[in-house]
């Protein structure tokens, strides 16, 4: 029998086709729950949610549900990074070790912080092979990182650092700041933007999390375990128990964000604005101009695809065009999305609870993104 599904929330009627579009993924059964976000000038002319929270079509995705959003997180990483070098206390062209001396051992003396936004640093997974409960224990991972050598020489090719990207950059912030990637996150951007996006739950917030349903088995391609790929991929879970508290509480700032479209289409607002929406003021132009200028163009070492690196950021490119050529974005596995233009001072996110797993591209995603990019032409 087939599900009744309703999409709610708020479309302004010059991106009627986005509702459509949305609504189509559900009446097509792609989706069981999701939601997704347009912001323009920092205003919202889309917010939308439909459908259920959990897998058995029980409990309705409701407006302030909240998900677990995977590597979309190191958006907001990314950004609080970001902020630190605005403010004149985060070199790009320093070394890591300048901020994290234990940092200089295992000839990572010479790695520049500005390697570790565009994953470049060679530090793409552990050594050794990380057990789910280990990735909590912030002390214990950064001591492997202080400890490990890099697996190809840093600066010159991109690796994307799954998991470690957020202890790496969330370890300067600690450095710098004194708080915790999290903590920074929640006190000097979610709070200012009223943003209901965390790094790190807390457990009140428990009965809203949306249940995350695993894509369905694949066959892949052999992965050669001594290649970098096999071993970034080999050394780290990525799939944890969906509704695992020590999880969902832990910071782990490259992979368990947890926010809806509406949330993190907040927090891309002020990208793409030029730093400020709303009278919050977290960046300079000139500082997302700098995040803005390519660091690599190449065939990623472990995702395998071409992939033109900004600062934290992939960037528009021929394979992934943008609505205009200062597009940037990034994406988590099973399919959400956040992308910000400041060329149309937009931002678009797109967040759902059953995972698909596309080479090509989330499909659902692809499709909403298309009808967001074709409303915003018309405008023009």
């Amino acid at each position: 029998m087939k599900k009744s599904y309703s999409v709610e929330g708020h479309c302004d009627p010059a991106f009627a086709a986005v509702r459509e579009a949305f609504a189509g993924n559900f009446e097509a059964g792609l989706e069981v729950g999701a939601s997704c976000a347009v912001t323009v000038d920092g205003e919202y002319v889309v917010d939308l949610w439909g459908g259920y929270a959990d897998a058995a079509h029980t409990v309705p995705w409701q407006r302030n549900t909240i998900t677990n959003v995977y590597s979309t997180t190191k958006v907001m990483t990314t950004l609080c990074a970001l902020m630190l070098v605005d403010r004149g206390q985060l070199d790009l062209d320093a070394t890591v070790a300048c901020y994290w001396p234990e940092f200089a051992t295992a000839g990572k003396d010479r790695i520049l912080v500005r390697w570790l936004f565009s994953h470049s640093a060679g530090l793409s997974g552990f050594n050794e092979p990380l057990p789910l409960e280990a990735l909590s224990d912030w002390e214990r991972v950064t001591l492997l990182l202080e400890n490990q050598e890099p697996w190809w020489e840093p600066g010159t090719r991109s690796g994307y650092h799954m998991l470690t990207f957020g202890y790496l950059l969330g370890e300067l912030v600690r450095r710098i700041s004194g708080k915790t990637l999290g903590s920074f996150f929640r006190e000097e951007v979610a709070l200012p933007l009223a943003a209901d996006f965390h790094i790190g739950l807390s457990e009140e917030h428990d009965t809203r999390v949306a249940e995350l349903i695993p894509p369905p088995p694949m066959e892949l391609p052999p992965l050669d375990p001594e290649s970098i790929a096999g071993r970034t991929l080999v050394s780290a879970p990525i799939m944890p128990a969906y509704s695992d508290r020590a999880w969902r509480g832990a910071e782990i700032p490259a992979s368990n964000g947890h926010g809806n479209a509406r949330s993190a289409a907040r927090v891309g607002s002020v990208l793409a604005c030029g730093g400020e929406v709303d009278g919050v003021r977290l960046l300079s132009r000139a500082s997302i101009d700098r995040a803005l200028e390519e660091q690599s163009n190449d065939i990623d070492l472990v995702l395998g695809l071409p992939i033109r690196w900004g600062l934290g950021f992939g960037l528009a490119s021929e394979k992934l065009p943008g609505l205009s050529p200062r597009s940037f974005y990034w994406g988590g596995f099973g399919g959400s999305w956040l992308e910000m233009d400041p060329e149309a001072r937009m931002s678009f996110s797109y967040v759902m609870n059953k995972l698909e797993v596309d080479p090509a591209g989330d499909k659902r995603m692809l499709k909403v993104r298309n009808a967001v990019f074709s409303a915003m032409r018309a405008k023009k």
